[in-house]
């Protein structure tokens, strides 16, 4: 009796534990993603030396292999400063080169008059009316010599230059040009959206407009929302989403009320992703807010305070601080830049450049009391007394700071976080899937990219945060699984860790050809980061690099690259971004294979009809296709 219960217990225990086991077991394949905790990504500061300043920047890096090497170079808009551009040599980038300085907004690459160099167009700003300008092209040479080409027989219009984006809008296989423009209140409400044609001579003609946008809503989204090959136009930025469909000769319509399930409005960003593989273009909103005039952000453990203001007087209350005063990254663009110190309102003196964000320690003896009236353009700081001091002033354009050691502050109401939205696209019209894919989230987003990170082929996501200011931005990374299931990647090291910057931009792209997505970004009023891939995972991948098409010359922008192996099939678009204003032209298109080692059969589709097929039989390796 004695030996038969001992059985059972053994055997009771023995099946426990096996169960225990199958558990634990199938809870670690569940939650695969948050279970690798390396760090996905590593800061390439050996293979970028950026400039250590804190800048303002303008929509997301530019990526394109501006001389032909066969290594994507990277264009760094710094706002009000400069565009440059970083060099790839063979995975090593140089130190950034000036292309031209100023008030400078979007700008895309492309080779639009087909003489086998690549021409960047820059989008100049235009002093908020008082400046306008037309837009700059640049032609580089292989040999990385830049000169300028000159304005058309008719010049670009001239705008407050916002949006520039080449396309190929009529099928005829040469670049087209978006160019929108800030609306001005000279143009009394006509429309600045231009569309110019290539007419196959080396000249862009303005063809047509699109109906005209208020303040910032001529961010541009290039899709195709049909499958009918003709590129289809987003706008946004100001007021709700619209769509606006190609009818294949440079003109547009809008179907936004046909197309979409509900308005969408507070749209930051907008990507494309065939996130199911269906061979269609579903596409990712990041969704936010601007920070409010005068909105400030305390943490009483890190005793960080941070400031927004703009567009006129401001003061805020005292800051118990003490002695010393730390401020760090204050930025605030000419000509209202000065800070005035002390009951005497005597002018700062900064060592050096003032563009960037400025570092101060101030001893409360050099900034005693404070002025009895704010009678001049800038920020004025003093001690007051109590460990306290005051800053006020009067600013036109955005200002932010951050001051370190701040003992206490008054809590300020935030506005809560919106939810970014992913659509999927059912024949033409989308469905709200957000939800459904565990995506939802509530944050101030401001942009997205999409790769396959770990190669398993599926398209993945990274959001940017706006941020607060006083803490160290990380993205968000969503992976895709497949059968419509996302993970959040946790621990990805994707960090920019500069305070007083908000988010901004992102572009995803393989800089050294070792066939893992890499992320570059740059937060507005802060640094460029370069973020190599380090998945450990072994999968496979294939390089399409695409060049023109081999009868009719056509661009490669723009054409449809898919593939489809071991009963999976996927589909990129040459240039495909997220960027609100800019375009990058990006050739070399990436898949995942997983851990299919079996041919694939690969298809590409250039914008005047032409195709070309190819079954490839390599994998982990770059093909060409097309003609050089």
């Amino acid at each position: 009796m004695n030996i038969t219960k001992n059985l059972i217990l053994i055997l009771s225990i023995f099946f426990c534990s096996s169960f225990l086991l199958a558990f634990e077991t199938f809870d670690f394949e569940k939650n695969h993603s948050q279970s690798q905790q390396k760090s996905s990504f590593v800061e390439a500061t050996e293979d970028f030396p950026r400039e250590e300043k804190d800048l303002r920047k303008w929509d997301a890096p530019v990526i394109a292999d501006l001389d032909q090497d066969g290594y994507n170079d990277l264009l760094l808009n710094d706002h009000g400063f400069g565009v440059r551009v970083c060099w790839n040599n063979k995975g090593r980038f140089s130190k950034p080169f000036d292309i031209i300085m100023g008030d400078l907004h979007g700008i895309s690459v492309g080779d639009f008059d087909l003489d086998g160099l690549q021409e960047i167009i820059i989008s100049r700003g235009g002093g908020s009316g008082s400046n306008a300008r037309n837009s700059k092209i640049f032609r580089v040479d292989r040999q990385r010599n830049f000169s300028v080409v000159p304005d058309f027989y008719t010049p670009l219009e001239l705008m407050r230059g916002r949006t520039v984006k080449f396309f190929d809008g009529d099928n005829d296989g040469d670049l087209d040009l978006l160019n929108f423009a800030f609306s001005s209140r000279e143009k009394n409400g006509k429309s600045e959206n231009y569309i110019y044609e290539n007419d196959g001579k080396s000249q862009l003609i303005l063809s047509n407009t699109l109906p005209p946008s208020k303040s910032d809503g001529q961010k541009t989204l290039l899709t195709d929302i049909n499958s009918d090959g003709i590129i289809d136009l987003c706008l946004y930025g100001q007021g709700h989403v619209k769509f606006y469909q190609g009818n294949g000769n440079l003109s547009f319509h809008e179907v936004t009320e046909s197309v979409l399930p509900f308005q969408l409005k507070e749209v930051t960003g907008i990507s494309e992703i065939d996130f199911d593989n269906d061979g269609d273009f579903d596409l990712y909103f990041t969704r936010g807010q601007e920070f409010e005039i005068g909105e400030t952000f305390f943490d009483s453990e890190t005793k960080t305070w941070g400031f927004f203001t703009k567009r006129g007087p401001f003061q805020f209350n005292d800051l118990k601080i003490g002695d010393i005063l730390y401020l760090q990254n204050f930025q605030s663009q000419w000509p209202h830049k000065s800070i005035y110190l002390g009951e005497t309102a005597y002018e700062y003196e900064f060592p050096g450049e003032t563009h960037s964000g400025k570092n101060i320690r101030l001893v409360n003896s050099d900034a005693l009391g404070f002025p009895d009236q704010v009678n001049k353009k800038g920020a004025f700081l003093g001690y007051v007394g109590n460990r306290c001091w005051r800053l006020a002033g009067d600013l036109w354009a955005p200002a932010t700071a951050v001051i370190i050691g701040v003992e206490d502050y008054q809590k300020y109401d935030h506005r809560p976080g919106l939810s970014d939205v992913l659509l999927e696209n059912k024949g033409g019209k989308f469905v709200d899937v957000t939800q459904s894919l565990n995506l939802q989230l509530e944050e101030h987003t401001t942009s997205s990219a999409i790769a396959d990170l770990d190669n398993n082929g599926w398209q993945d996501i990274v959001v940017i945060r706006r941020g607060d200011l006083i803490h160290q931005n990380e993205s968000i990374i969503y992976l895709n699984y497949g059968e419509s299931q996302f993970e959040r990647l946790l621990n990805h090291n994707i960090i920019s860790p500069e305070l007083g910057a908000i988010g901004m931009g992102v572009e995803t792209f393989d800089y050294n050809l070792d066939g893992k997505m890499d992320v570059v970004l740059g937060n507005e009023r802060g640094k460029w980061h370069l973020f190599k891939n380090t998945f450990q995972e072994t999968e496979n991948f294939l390089v399409i690099k695409v060049g023109i098409s081999e009868k009719g010359r056509a661009t490669p922008l723009g054409a449809i690259v898919s593939i489809s192996s071991c009963n999976k099939k996927q589909i990129r678009r040459v240039g495909a971004t997220g960027a609100t204003y800019s375009l990058s032209a990006n050739n070399f298109i990436h898949f995942g294979l997983g851990n299919c080692n079996e041919p694939t059969i690969v298809s590409v589709k250039w914008t005047n009809g032409e195709k070309m097929e190819r079954t490839i039989s390599a994998f982990n390796e770059t093909v060409f296709l097309g003609k050089k």
